[in-house]
């Protein structure tokens, strides 16, 4: 039996009792404690932290909240170039905010582009004098940027996501499957990959995709009844996809997986109830940005709403010629704090039983084009061109030429002659390549928003 092989029947057996009992046992109670050690982090300690929280009553919460609130309000003015600047020339003093919320409307809005343009004087500590992860955002809502997190802020991170999961009857024990993008040099490094070990400590493992086409969307399905995963945690445009393509070919098919957990982009009603009839799962919908890590999550399926995690990140609701974009202050990251910062998405802000929740939002929508007759998902196209090829800050897609055309926006220190041959090697005569700058990127929509695929 040839490697291939053994890797595919071992995982056909792993998914069946008592080995997938055993193989959770071992990521919960061995395996991820041991990660956690050899990385120095502090992950589970987290997780009982915002467990303790979220007991307390919603009225003992926010207290909480708003006070951390002013504990880094005050931290940002003595500790970080921009925000000591910024607050003294609008004579703000963060300890008001406590007595009166309303205050912090005196703070001007933070964008992307400030980010970028204020680059290491929105750090409280040089990056060569601390321990800290880097996380880029995906540019779906805006021109991408780069933030910086520090350890407690990275910690609780993580511990967020398993808080979430948790509460709707997910833990480690039970296996998740996790969609990424195969890129055209992927291999398998086997045990020696930290990827595998990161998988196995999650009791995770991946489906890499490039496409979603019919043979890529088979491919899925036959990973999926395979492993048999507890939770599969992906985009909702793929699965929405492999749905289609599943009820088109076997028609319904259920008990292979029981939850779907969709981020990155809208769950539109449409999406959601294709996916619950096909695969007769529970479909849970959560919203998360690089900015902040996971701020909210539906915890409740009689409702569309999605409960906002107050210990995690400060809300707002800012209109706007007549609509309301979400603000945010994350409350953990001390390194890169980021106050009343623009998401670029419409959300509302409601009060529930349970505390704050938003609902309705619009905003983070990724398409899928045809490139040398293949369906590619923006998603994908993206993760390549900031993994693979590199100098990129932006790109649109532009559908009304042949074949389409990329429009690409270089870093400062991207070599425009290197950058085109490597997608061209990816991508041999798919696309055609037009280097330009962010002026001349196409905004469309009443609040003209940016959009990777324009037809003009």
């Amino acid at each position: 039996m040839n490697s291939a092989s053994f890797r595919l029947a071992s995982e056909a057996v792993l998914a069946r009792q008592p080995l997938r009992l055993v193989k959770g046992f071992l990521s919960k109670y061995l395996i991820y404690p041991y990660g956690e050690r050899r990385e120095q982090r502090l992950i589970r300690s987290k997780l009982r932290s915002l467990r303790g929280y979220y007991a307390q009553s919603y009225n003992e919460r926010i207290e909480v909240s708003r006070a951390k609130l002013v504990e880094l309000l005050a931290f940002a003015n003595y500790h970080v170039p921009y925000y000591s600047d910024l607050f003294k020339s609008v004579s703000f003093d963060p300890e008001k905010v406590y007595s009166d919320i309303g205050y912090i409307n005196d703070i001007p809005l933070l964008t992307k582009a400030i980010i970028r343009e204020q680059g290491d004087r929105l750090l409280s500590t040089p990056l060569n004098k601390c321990r800290h992860y880097i996380c880029k955002t995906g540019g779906s809502t805006g021109q991408s940027c780069v933030i910086y997190y520090d350890l407690e802020a990275a910690d609780y991170s993580a511990a967020v996501t398993l808080f979430a999961r948790e509460k709707i009857g997910k833990t480690i024990l039970e296996p998740e499957l996790h969609f990424a993008s195969r890129f055209p040099d992927h291999r398998d490094a086997g045990w020696r990959d930290r990827e595998f070990w990161k998988c196995l400590s999650l009791n995770r493992s991946n489906i890499f995709f490039n496409n979603t086409d019919d043979d890529s969307l088979e491919e899925m399905w036959q990973i999926i009844k395979r492993r048999r995963p507890h939770l599969v945690h992906e985009h909702s445009s793929t699965i929405y996809a492999l749905a289609c393509y599943v009820e088109r070919t076997y028609g319904s098919s259920s008990g292979v997986f029981k939850i779907f957990e969709s981020s990155g982009e809208t769950l539109l009603p449409y999406m959601r109830k294709k996916i619950q009839e096909v695969f007769n799962c529970r479909v849970v919908n959560r919203y998360g940005l690089a900015e902040a890590g996971v701020i909210a999550y539906q915890f409740d399926d009689s409702s569309d709403q999605m409960q906002f995690l107050e210990s995690e990140c400060w809300p707002e609701e800012h209109a706007t010629n007549g609509r309301s974009e979400l603000v945010i202050t994350p409350l953990r990251n001390k390194l890169m704090p980021l106050i009343r910062y623009t998401t670029g998405d419409e959300a509302s802000i409601i009060q529930n039983d349970s505390g704050m929740a938003i609902k309705g939002v619009v905003g983070r929508m990724h398409d899928v084009v045809m490139i040398s007759g293949q369906q590619v998902p923006t998603h994908h196209i993206m993760d390549v061109l900031d993994h693979r090829v590199g100098g990129i800050q932006e790109f649109q897609i532009n559908t009304s030429t042949q074949p389409m055309t990329l429009r690409v926006v270089l870093e400062p220190e991207g070599n425009a002659e290197l950058i085109k041959q490597k997608i061209e090697s990816i991508w041999p005569n798919g696309l055609n390549i037009e280097l330009t700058d962010l002026s001349q990127l196409v905004r469309v929509g009443g609040r003209n928003k940016f959009r990777h695929v324009v037809d003009q």
